[in-house]
C-alpha cells in the first residue's frame, strides 16, 4: 500500500511540474480594443431602387496586441472607409436580420484584416465587434 501511495504522489508531482512549466511557456495575449469614432452612419440599399435606408454602427476592433493601437489609429480613415463600403453594398433584408448582421460583421472582419495586412504586413485585427447597431428604412 505504501508503494502505491508513493507512486501516486510521484505521478501527481510530475504532472504538476509539467503543468507549471507549460503555463510559464505560454505567452499571454495582450489584446487591445480600438474604437472607430464617431459612429459610422451610412446608407444601405432599400427594398426598391427609390428607397434607401440608413444604418448607424459603433465598431470596435479587437487587436492582436496593444502595440498595434498606434497603427490602427493611423489607418483609421482607411478602416472607416472600408467599413462604410461594406455596409453600402448590403440589402435591407441583410441589414435587418440577425444572420445578415453576422454576415456583415464577418465581411467587415475579412475586409479589414486583408486591408491591414496589405498596409502594414501584420495580422493585427483579431475581431470586429458591433457595439451599437441601429437601422431605419423610410
Amino acid at each position: 500500500m505504501n508503494k502505491f501511495k508513493l507512486v501516486m504522489a510521484s505521478l501527481l508531482l510530475l504532472f504538476s511540474y509539467q503543468n507549471l512549466a507549460y503555463a510559464q511557456d505560454v505567452k499571454r495575449k495582450n489584446y487591445a480594443y480600438f474604437s472607430l469614432e464617431p459612429d459610422i452612419v451610412t446608407n444601405f440599399l432599400g427594398s426598391s431602387a427609390r428607397k434607401l435606408g440608413f444604418v448607424r454602427v459603433s465598431i470596435e476592433l479587437m487587436l492582436e496586441d496593444a502595440e498595434y493601437l498606434e497603427a490602427a489609429e493611423h489607418h483609421s480613415p482607411l478602416i472607416r472607409a472600408a467599413a462604410i463600403e461594406v455596409f453600402g453594398r448590403q440589402t435591407e433584408e441583410k441589414v435587418r436580420s440577425l444572420t445578415g448582421r453576422e454576415d456583415i460583421r464577418r465581411n467587415c472582419l475579412e475586409k479589414l484584416q486583408e486591408l491591414m495586412r496589405k498596409e502594414t504586413g501584420l495580422n493585427m485585427i483579431k475581431d470586429v465587434i458591433f457595439t451599437k447597431y441601429l437601422y431605419h428604412q423610410s
